[in-house]
């Protein structure tokens, strides 16, 4: 695979279950060494270059996990200030500044002296992401995000993901499987399928994608490349060539999601344009026509708030 994250901009990395979203994330922050490769961050090399310049990278990122991967005894405040006690020499009261300035930033403010084993899983998501920020990252990785959050907390971690976007113009990649997010969050969106990245573009070249694969998941169908647990045979994808079925109906592509009001606009799009623009006669029709309409509803709505 070969792809570069546009600075400041929000991408999605989508893929099955087992198909190597976390080891690629590893692999960007340095924890994993590929094979082969480069991993380049403001041109240091995350793969073959020493230790210590990869460490020192290192502190550009901010990285959210799965489970929150909180410490159990320690409360809220504990777990958000770890990374400052850790690698900073920042006074205490330093620290408490900005341990409060991310818990409000994230919608826990006033929880500070809560257990991990108190709160809901939404809420260690939320800690979980405010101590990604303590440190104030360029670049923010997001394994999962929404594992294990309903649908209404992830809607509200969608919106609260866009927010800190707005707030603080940091390179975003969450890597997930769920559409609900890659449909409504992200610039970019990316695919990996058994290793390898099938498609990676604006959000609207992968949602009108006709890549047998892409679609398939997008749609979330037995039918297509994708198997239970790995690739389908040939014999197989030819036996449902054979059968006739409907077509697929298109993937309806709303509008992405604004910052909360009250917050700036996000510099991340007027970036992202300028780069869609240039590209814009290189793109298929229907993803054309798609950021088109998207650009419509967006001209639209901001007049509705002027």
């Amino acid at each position: 695979m070969s792809l570069t994250l546009p600075a400041g901009e929000v991408t999605v990395m989508l893929g099955p279950s087992g198909t190597g979203k976390t080891v690629f994330l590893k692999s960007l922050i340095g924890l994993i060494k590929p094979e082969r490769g480069r991993v380049m961050i403001d041109g240091v090399d995350m793969v073959n270059d020493k230790d210590h310049k990869v460490y020192r990278q290192r502190k550009l990122f901010g990285l959210m996990f799965q489970d929150g991967a909180l410490f159990g005894s320690m409360n809220l405040y504990d777990n958000i200030a770890f990374p400052l006690r850790e690698h900073t020499r920042r006074s205490e009261s330093e620290i408490r500044r900005t341990v409060l300035e991310r818990m409000d930033m994230v919608g826990l403010g006033g929880e500070e002296r809560k257990l991990p084993g108190q709160i809901s899983g939404g809420m260690r998501k939320r800690a979980g992401l405010a101590r990604a920020l303590v440190m104030d990252p360029q670049i923010i990785l997001c394994d999962e995000p929404d594992s294990g959050l309903d649908p209404v907390r992830t809607a509200y971690l969608s919106q609260l993901l866009i927010d800190v976007n707005a707030r603080i113009d940091a390179t975003m990649l969450i890597v997930t499987h769920n559409i609900e997010i890659a449909a409504t969050v992200p610039d970019n969106i990316g695919m990996l399928f058994r290793r390898d990245l099938v498609g990676f573009g604006p959000r609207e070249v992968l949602l009108t994608s006709e890549e047998p694969v892409v679609a398939q998941f997008l749609h979330g169908t037995r039918h297509g490349p994708i198997g239970m647990s790995e690739e389908k045979d040939a014999a197989t994808l030819a036996a449902e060539a054979a059968v006739e079925r409907a077509p697929r109906s298109r993937i309806e592509i709303v509008p992405q999601l604004q910052p909360s009001p009250g917050l700036p606009p996000r510099q991340a799009a007027t970036r992202h344009w300028q780069r869609v623009e240039a590209m814009l006669p290189r793109l298929p029709y229907a993803a054309q026509q798609a950021i088109f309409e998207n650009r419509r509803e967006h001209a639209a709505g901001a007049g509705g708030h002027s």
